[in-house]
């Protein structure tokens, strides 16, 4: 059990308990436990009860439920609470626009147990009988049914690593000297995944065997001496491949992908009398083996420099290995700072000097602290007095902190006219303002589009944040003209983040290499709300790497004082020039 599952197992509680009508903070304590672990980098299986008990709003009894979780991959109490309602009552709740209380309303007045029951209920028009119901919030649901249709079999990049480590600990527990890596979309550092598919490299008879008797094994869909298929708990299904070693090269090559990359290479590989598969890379005329052991010597033999595996998708990357024009992609030991990151103050878990010396140990130099502005009202956001005392106190901690340098900021609501959340004034006696939205999704294309260029004009705004509002696998993007949005950015010196939380990637892959083709700069941040968070830049950096980013293109690669005089703020030419 992950930190994801018992979130999630929390979070599921917490709605449950919603739609019963219990006690709201008895709610509101699943909710925040879920949240906790959630933001968690550090395994919560590794903490000790005490340590968990030390998690603020974690007592005792949410304590013994995470160990239980942790024990037994089950909870009598959820189990109970389940009982009380039909199994599909929850499916529901993954659909963008509905919570718990219309999902209440739905089951109690209407019946409604299932998304195909909901689906033809809004068909036949039925939702409109209940208050607060019309023929535009029907057509909202349909459209958020066929959506959550989509992403069924979908699993974020992160929990699908987690799943996958506790896979491959558990078989080199058994065969250290076996080599076992993740392969396919996961590798290539795609936002989502379906499979978790593993390749082990040598001539072990039992690995097999082992696999599938994994704990967390389901069912096993397939068994055989070199492929083998389970679904795991969590309706996760993980593959194991078992190649030789003079294959190894040429098995990570064709099962990473992804496939339209590798029908490029095998259309390259014929070109030059050559055929490639999953064994190696042979000449057509008389099959002989010219490479194989080695994913580099199959790109070289084809003239082609290593093409990393986050670059692997057909776009472009093939021309530019032929022509030594690949980019040097950005790595996490080139980020210097983190600029996105939330503290007791407003909705974090950790005090300002806890973060600090978190992010310190991380590697980091320089940590912006941006906590929540006023209208974010359930964060505890901070009106202009509060922002102004908090930087305050930021700066006092940073001058006694040895090793990290601290920047005064805020994260700083749109609100849905393009206004700013605090006065001008305010905002520019800090180091560093984030505007992000946290409102008013529904907006059409060109109201969401003009409320950020609204934003971007304003001479104290540095960072875009999480500039389309996505929450993978839950909430598409708002709708919004992203080449406008990109072309003011490069005009102002306007930022956008890649946050690196694994729920949000924002902006995702193509917009990030959109936005460098129109000379914007990057940041890379984790929004770290608790002292764990900080493991998180490793995915806003395969964000980064996909977008083709090399660590020029992202300002926090720079020591503090060139990244101060690179922020819009500070930058000594008018936005024009």
């Amino acid at each position: 059990m992950d930190n994801l599952g018992v979130a999630r197992i929390f979070t599921n509680i917490g709605d449950l308990l919603e739609i019963k009508g219990a006690n709201p903070f008895k709610i509101r304590a699943y909710r925040n436990a879920a949240d906790i672990v959630g933001h968690m980098a550090e395994p919560i299986a590794d903490l000790g009860d005490a340590e968990v008990r030390a998690l603020p709003g974690i007592g005792k009894d949410l304590t013994a439920k995470i160990r239980e979780l942790i024990d037994t991959a089950a909870l009598a109490y959820y189990d109970e609470l389940r009982q009380e309602f039909p199994p599909t009552i929850l499916e529901m709740l993954r659909l963008q626009g509905v919570g718990p209380k219309t999902v209440a309303v739905l089951y109690g007045e209407l019946g409604i147990e299932t998304l195909d029951d909901l689906e033809t209920a809004a068909t036949e028009g039925r939702l409109r009988t209940l208050k607060g119901m019309g023929p535009k919030k029907e057509q909202l649901l349909l459209r958020s049914l066929a959506e959550h249709r989509r992403r069924v079999g979908r699993h974020l990049i992160g929990h699908a690593d987690q799943v996958a480590s506790r896979v491959i600990d558990y078989l080199r527990a058994d065969a250290p000297e076996t080599a076992i890596f993740p392969v396919g979309s996961l590798r290539r550092g795609c936002e989502t995944c379906g499979d978790v598919d593993l390749l082990a490299i040598g001539t072990n008879d039992q690995l097999m065997a082992r696999f599938t008797s994994f704990p967390e094994v389901e069912r096993i869909l397939g068994q055989g001496p070199t492929r083998s298929s389970v679904l795991l708990r969590g309706d996760v299904q993980a593959d194991l491949r078992l190649v030789p070693s003079e294959s190894a090269g040429a098995a990570a090559q064709y099962f990473t992908g992804s496939k339209a990359h590798n029908i490029a290479v095998r259309d390259r590989a014929l070109q030059r009398g050559l055929k490639l598969n999953e064994y190696g890379l042979f000449r057509v005329a008389d099959d002989h083996r010219v490479a194989g052991a080695f994913e580099a010597e199959i790109y070289a033999a084809l003239g082609l420099a290593y093409v990393p595996p986050e670059l692997r998708e057909n776009r472009g990357e093939i021309r530019a290995a032929a022509a030594g024009d690949l980019p040097r992609l950005i790595e996490r030991t080139d980020l210097r700072g983190d600029l996105h990151s939330h503290t007791t103050a407003t909705d974090g878990t950790a005090d300002v000097e806890t973060m600090a010396r978190a992010a310190r140990d991380a590697g980091l130099e320089y940590l912006a602290i941006t906590d929540h502005s006023q209208a974010l009202a359930m964060a505890n956001g901070l009106d202009e007095h509060r922002a102004l005392a908090h930087a305050r106190h930021i700066r006092e901690v940073g001058e006694r902190l040895d090793g990290i340098a601290l920047l005064a900021g805020i994260e700083c609501d749109i609100r849905a006219d393009g206004t700013l959340d605090l006065a001008e004034d305010c905002l520019a006696e800090l180091d560093l303002v984030i505007a992000s939205v946290h409102s008013a999704f529904g907006q059409d294309e060109a109201q969401m589009t003009d409320r950020i260029l609204c934003a971007i004009e304003s001479p104290v705004v540095d960072v875009v944040g999480h500039p389309t509002g996505r929450l993978l696998l839950r909430r598409d993007p708002y709708k919004l003209d992203i080449e406008q949005v990109l072309q003011a950015a490069a005009r102002t010196g306007v930022a956008m983040e890649i946050n690196s939380q694994v729920h949000r990637l924002d902006l995702s892959d193509m917009h990030a290499r959109l936005a460098l083709a129109r000379g914007v700069k990057l940041v890379i941040s984790t929004d770290a709300h608790a002292p764990a968070g900080f493991d998180l830049l490793r995915w806003g950096v395969t964000v980064a790497r996909r977008a083709w980013a090399e660590p020029i293109d992202v300002l926090n690669t720079q020591p503090l004082e060139a990244f101060r005089a690179s922020l819009r703020r500070h930058r000594t030419h008018s936005p024009s020039a």
